[in-house]
């Protein structure tokens, strides 16, 4: 196993900076290196293992599904295709799904639709999209352009035309963007990447009303606070609004990749057969898998469970009287630490102290641990992180 950082060096293409282990194992909350040193896992491998490691019930599905039928495409019904759809409208605003395999194409899919829309309910020019500062949509071509990163939007230029972005939270600079060219407006209701922002329920309020002013589509990003993440299903049922697209990811796959784009009828009935596809989509051991997980993280028993977590981690984390640390902030179990520091330090002391720790932006410590996390988890994560904030100060 010690060869593996050299061999991935060696035939990977080089677009992460990597932890200096092999995971091997996981386990609920924790990893397992290749070495036999655990880890506290409140990465969960970026908001995608909501359930944890190895799930039981998940890996039974798998195993049941995969052993009955893996993969036919999307010419042809499958069971799981359909009862996985159905779950997803039945537990949101939608009325259609269009399945893809990762957060990215859910995007990519949004714009074509919101696009198709426009021309067809309005006109052939109403093609300009509104995204806002600290977005995070994606890397594929068309969710770059509406991901407000200059060191990620640089080195492709140019980008797909007509995005023009607001300052986050700022209504009156949204009004100034929102207008008769406008097809789509895209925000997270929780910036991500972004630094672990909370869109005010005033802000999408005015974002709804806007979009119906001039015939625009809402469109909300809930890659990944969305399934449960912030204590509701989904994110945006904080600020009870309601957008005409939303995207879906991440934890929906338990750990397989899959996409969702979920719309309303009214979209929907512009799309036609041919109109946009997928050969991998909706594949039957995945769909499957996210059923088990989505029925999972809707239980109302789970989403209390994520909100008295969620505030017991921040309470906890607001006792660790470091200088370094200016705010706690977040919904649920996605959580911010906003410091004074650059918080890559912190990331890999981690390591060292058996903590799986992730970034948001240069001085943002994000967590998204679990959701079955338990407070014997956070009251490790904080005697952990106190010991590496010591260690920092001391250095």
């Amino acid at each position: 196993m010690h060869d593996i950082p050299e061999k991935t060096d060696q035939y990977v293409l080089n677009t992460y900076a990597r932890a200096p282990f092999v995971l091997v194992q996981g386990q609920g909350m924790t990893v397992t290196d290749s070495d036999g040193k655990q880890y506290l896992d409140f990465v969960s491998g970026i908001s995608v293992n909501a359930l944890g490691h190895t799930d039981r019930e998940i890996t039974a599905a798998i195993n049941e599904q995969i052993a009955q039928l893996s993969h036919v495409c999307n010419l042809y019904h499958t069971a799981p295709h359909a009862d996985l759809a159905e779950l997803l409208c039945t537990t949101s605003f939608a009325d259609k799904v269009y399945f893809c395999n990762s957060g990215g194409e859910a995007v990519e899919a949004a714009i074509k639709f919101a696009r198709k829309y426009a021309r067809t309910a309005h006109n052939p020019g109403k093609t300009d999209i509104v995204a806002f500062t600290g977005s995070f949509h994606g890397r594929t071509a068309g969710a770059l352009a509406l991901t407000a990163r200059e060191k990620y939007q640089a080195p492709f230029r140019p980008l797909m035309p007509g995005v023009s972005f607001a300052p986050f939270n700022d209504i009156d600079a949204a009004h100034k963007l929102i207008g008769p060219g406008t097809c789509a407006v895209f925000v997270e209701p929780v910036q991500g990447e972004g630094g672990v922002h909370i869109a005010d329920p005033a802000f999408l309020e005015a974002l709804r009303a806007a979009c119906d002013h001039y015939g625009a589509l809402l469109v909300f990003d809930e890659i990944q606070s969305g399934m449960g993440r912030t204590g509701k299903l989904w994110a945006h049922e904080h600020a009870g609004i309601t957008p005409d697209i939303m995207t879906v990811a991440k934890a929906l796959g338990g750990g397989l990749p899959i996409g969702a784009t979920l719309l309303t009828d009214r979209v929907a009935a512009v799309m036609q057969p041919g109109d946009h596809g997928s050969t991998f989509a909706a594949n039957p051991v995945i769909c499957r898998a996210a059923e088990v997980v989505l029925r999972r993280v809707s239980d109302p028993a789970m989403l209390d469970h994520v909100t008295h977590m969620g505030e017991h981690l921040r309470a906890r984390l607001q006792e660790l009287h470091s200088p370094h640390i200016q705010e706690v902030r977040g919904l649920g179990l996605m959580i911010g630490v906003q410091m004074d520091i650059d918080v890559l330090p912190v990331v890999q002391q981690g390591y060292e102290h058996g903590l799986l720790l992730l970034n948001a932006g240069p001085t943002v410590l994000r967590l998204l641990p679990p959701l079955i996390i338990e407070e014997t988890h956070v009251d490790q994560l904080i005697a952990r992180l106190d010991a590496i904030l010591t260690e920092i100060a001391a250095a």
